[in-house]
């Protein structure tokens, strides 16, 4: 449901339903065909690169599935007038008797999406992606129901997804089949470097009970309803607790800064990845989440990043904000870049009647 490109979810009844299974390596080339270029120039899209090893993954905490459809439902409306790239029947694949097709017949792959069990009640779901051939056909219900679905049989009581803030259709569809709004947030952009010297804040002792503390008592917590970056899961959000904040001190993760000898910042260091750009390989500190007292400590805080950033040989940082006016200002006011756009976060109930169905 991350980046999601979803449809009308009224469309559903004007052509043949979709059938949803689980996902096979062999439909990794049919993925690829119309998942490819899902933003245009925008942004290039993970999809294609990550989903052969979901569909092979037997991680019983990952559920990827896909939407088949018979050939015959968009023959006639196959999307490759426009894309170059496209060729007939670059989505179909074998059957094997658990989609639209019988065993050893052709159908049609037209979408696809992993539901991910962060925590013994947490889940995340993303990657929806829907064949522009196959818009109208409910395809984006289909999958979203079914990776909700997963989630509930495996005892979630709230599934959630991330949204670019700029993907209506996307952020239409979250909410057509149950996600409700939970929170927004931006990355900020610090140039790892070293510290600067700041008279009216300093380095604290990283205690994970302070930050804990601090955390609970913070608007940056009221504001991300208590989430920040999954340390498992890129691009996940889940719950921040005491225990994960004390894991990250006693790697050396947990960044906190203090004021006239009180506590009044800290960040967490969720992971480092390496990213290639021209042909060269460089890497990008993430921080899971950051939260402040005011726009000195703020920007104490900031320095401490960007040193820990340099520190772990980053060539870049970013670091998950509330997107809130304090938040971005306090930044701007430190002037540390901030991304152009907010993301969204959603997040569906679980906890209704069918949640015990299969429990």
């Amino acid at each position: 449901m991350t980046g999601s490109n979803g449809e009308s979810s009224h469309a559903s009844g004007s052509g043949p339903d979709p059938v949803v299974r689980e996902a096979r390596p062999a439909d990794a080339d049919a993925v690829a065909a119309f998942a490819r270029d899902t933003w245009g120039e925008r942004y290039d899209d993970y999809i294609p690169r990550v989903f052969p090893e979901w569909a092979a993954s037997d991680d019983p905490d990952r559920g990827t599935f896909v939407a088949t459809l018979q050939p015959g439902a968009v023959a006639e409306r196959d999307a490759i007038g426009d894309d170059g790239d496209r060729e007939p029947g670059d989505t179909l694949v074998e059957g094997d008797g658990t989609g639209a097709a019988a065993a050893g017949e052709p159908e049609a792959v037209v979408g696809c999406i992993q539901g991910v069990l962060l925590s013994e009640w947490e889940a995340w779901g993303q990657g929806i992606r829907v064949d522009p051939a196959a818009r109208g056909f409910g395809v984006g219900t289909a999958l979203s129901e079914a990776a909700l679905d997963w989630s509930r049989e495996r005892g979630a009581r709230v599934c959630r997804n991330m949204v670019f803030s700029w993907n209506i259709m996307g952020l239409g569809q979250s909410r057509a089949v149950g996600f409700e709004p939970a929170t927004e947030f931006r990355f900020a952009e610090p140039e790892p470097g070293p510290e600067a010297a700041d008279p009216g804040a300093t380095l604290a002792d990283p205690d994970p009970n302070a930050a804990w503390a601090f955390w609970s008592d913070s608007d940056a917590r009221d504001h991300l309803r208590g989430l920040a970056l999954d340390p498992d899961e890129s691009w996940a959000c889940s719950a921040l607790t005491r225990e994960r904040l004390a894991t990250a001190a006693a790697e050396d993760r947990l960044i906190a800064v203090a004021d006239a000898d009180a506590f009044a910042g800290f960040a967490v260091r969720t992971r480092v990845t390496e990213r290639e750009e021209n042909g060269e390989t460089t890497e990008i500190a993430t921080y899971g989440v950051a939260a402040w007292h005011d726009v000195d400590a703020a920007g104490a805080l900031y320095d401490a990043i960007a040193a820990d950033a340099a520190a772990v040989d980053a060539a870049d940082a970013r670091v998950l904000i509330p997107e809130t006016v304090d938040h971005v200002s306090d930044t701007g006011a430190n002037r540390v870049p901030v991304a152009a756009e907010p993301d969204f976060v959603m997040a569906a109930d679980l906890t209704g009647s069918d949640a015990t169905d299969d429990l």
